[in-house]
């Protein structure tokens, strides 16, 4: 696995779901931030690597962040 390329596409998606006007577009792209997070963060706990425990963290911690902030307004 290439773990830049996922930290990549976990930053974009993230950018994605934080731009995002409409909730259902949000939640879409932060279903696919969430399902990359898992698997750098079974691929981190199969090397034993200690930094896996904050992939759960971002697995769990993203899509309440921005729920609590709500949709963004366009301009």
């Amino acid at each position: 696995m290439d773990l830049n390329k996922k930290y990549a596409e976990h930053q974009k998606a993230v950018i994605r779901a934080s731009a995002a006007s409409d909730r259902a577009l949000r939640d879409a792209h932060m279903n696919t931030a969430i399902t990359i997070a898992g698997q750098i963060k079974a691929h981190q706990s199969h090397l034993g690597a200690a930094a896996s425990c904050a992939w759960s963290v971002a697995q769990f911690g993203s899509a309440a962040y921005l729920a609590a902030i709500g949709p963004r307004e366009e301009l």
